[in-house]
């Protein structure tokens, strides 16, 4: 039996006031694969543990099956959880462990038939009578699942299984907890730092920041249409270019959106998504350009709904099937501070208890970039001042805009090169944050 999870309003605080996880609501359908998307310190882990009844709940309510769950003890719950670090008893055999919960269960029963048709689902029936420390992480997170998967659990809690394993055997396990969960058709939470595990793996995504649920969508979408700029810089590698911007919208003449030393010209007629910008004439926006938008080709070349810029280039990334190219194209650089560090707000809390003495995280961002990047939640002047926009302002000296292109390209360091920005594939935030375009649709392949 696989169960309907749902979670309404629910909120931890520890202490007086640091609040781990802020009212948060989602629905999770019978064998649905949600995975739990954030920086380290956003307070996925402590939903996950809510859930499984290892964390009390301040405030709110849990439903299993559209039944109050607050009261139930994790056992009560049936469901299983699997750690990062394996948890598991070092002098038993992996037998044992596999088959613990089920003697827990029913002391007297024959488990081993259940044991070890979980492990040859696994692939490691061989390994069944060594202790955990004669195998390798590989094998060991697998035994861990293994216990899981033996009880037949209504859901599966999964808090970043994969993170103590290499690379090339994250990708491996991967695939086959993929394949595995779907076999078995259990709802599974799954909680991750990775972006790379959750769109790979999700069936929806849950992106989460500062205890706050962001956005749950699935991976096409929390990708093509990110709600707010945090999700669109979390999501994507290389991360989203960010840019500080204006829009100039005169009375007569042909609208455009300020870079600094550059403007981006938009096409006439205006689309539906660059009529609302109209409104944010003088205001500071934010602008999201990705690597695929952009390529590095002369204006003659350019496609319908492709506009011309410049960059000179500061670095060029070589990655074997690819290259990113570093350019400075005179934009200033916005940035998101939580994508760097933990919530700023205990850094605040620290210096309040006279741990810190010094300066704060956004202060550090700012003196290191000399001032010239706007920083996400700073005071709310949403309009620049007179002539912030002027081409006069001193350019940034460092890279702005990172392209995508192909291996064989050969650039000079220090070289202009012309570029073309697609603009169907571009995004515009308020001062806040928030998606001002592309505008909410629902196109098939999800489109922008």
């Amino acid at each position: 039996m696989t169960r309907a999870i749902t979670l309404h309003n629910i909120s931890k605080t520890y202490g007086r006031s640091s609040r781990a996880v802020d009212r948060l609501s989602l629905s999770i359908d019978p064998g649905e694969f949600v995975v739990l998307l954030g920086p380290s310190g956003c307070g996925k882990s402590t939903v996950l543990r809510m859930i499984a009844g290892l964390e009390d709940i301040t405030e709110g309510e849990i439903l299993l099956d559209g039944e109050p769950a607050n009261h139930l003890t994790p056992r009560e719950r049936e469901m299983a959880m699997v750690f990062q670090n394996f948890a598991l008893y070092p002098t038993m055999t992996n037998r044992a462990n596999i088959g613990f919960p089920l003697k827990l269960e029913n002391p007297r029963q024959d488990h081993n038939e259940r044991i070890e048709n979980t492990a040859r689902m696994l692939g490691i029936e061989s390994v069944l009578d060594r202790l955990p420390g004669q195998l390798s992480g590989g094998e060991r997170q697998r035994v861990a699942m293994g216990r899981a998967i033996s009880r037949q659990p209504s859901a599966f809690l999964m808090d970043e299984p994969l993170s103590n394993l290499d690379a090339k055997l994250r990708n491996h396990l991967r695939a086959e907890i993929s394949q595995l969960t779907r076999e078995l058709g259990v709802t599974t939470v799954y909680v991750t730092h990775d972006q790379a595990e959750a769109m790979s793996l999700g069936h929806r995504v849950a992106v989460m920041r500062g205890g706050v649920l962001q956005q749950v969508s699935p991976p096409r979408e929390v990708y093509a249409l990110p709600e707010n700029v945090f999700v669109a810089a979390f999501i994507g590698t290389p991360r989203i270019n960010l840019l500080q911007a204006v829009v100039h919208a005169p009375l007569e003449g042909r609208m455009s959106i300020d870079l600094g030393r550059q403007r981006l010209p938009l096409p006439e007629p205006l689309s539906p998504d660059h009529q609302l910008l109209r409104i944010q004439q003088g205001r500071r926006i934010i602008v999201g350009l990705r690597s695929e938008a952009v390529r590095i080709a002369p204006p003659s070349q350019a496609r319908p709904g492709e506009v011309a810029l410049s960059g000179i280039v500061e670095h060029v990334e070589y990655q074997g099937h690819e290259a990113l190219v570093h350019l400075n194209t005179g934009s200033q650089p916005a940035v998101v501070p939580e994508l760097e560090s933990a919530r700023t707000d205990r850094g605040a809390a620290r210096r309040r208890r006279g741990g810190q003495g010094g300066t704060g995280v956004l202060e550090r961002i700012k003196e290191r970039v000399g001032g010239s990047v706007a920083v996400l939640d700073a005071p709310d002047t949403d309009t620049l001042p007179p002539g912030a926009h002027s081409p006069d302002r001193p350019a940034v000296t460092s890279s702005d805009l990172v392209v995508r292109t192909g291996p064989d390209m050969r650039l000079r360091t220090g070289g202009q090169v012309p570029l073309l920005v697609d603009l169907a594939h571009l995004y515009v935030f308020d001062h806040q944050g928030r998606r001002i375009c592309p505008l909410p649709r629902d196109v098939p392949g999800l489109e922008v």
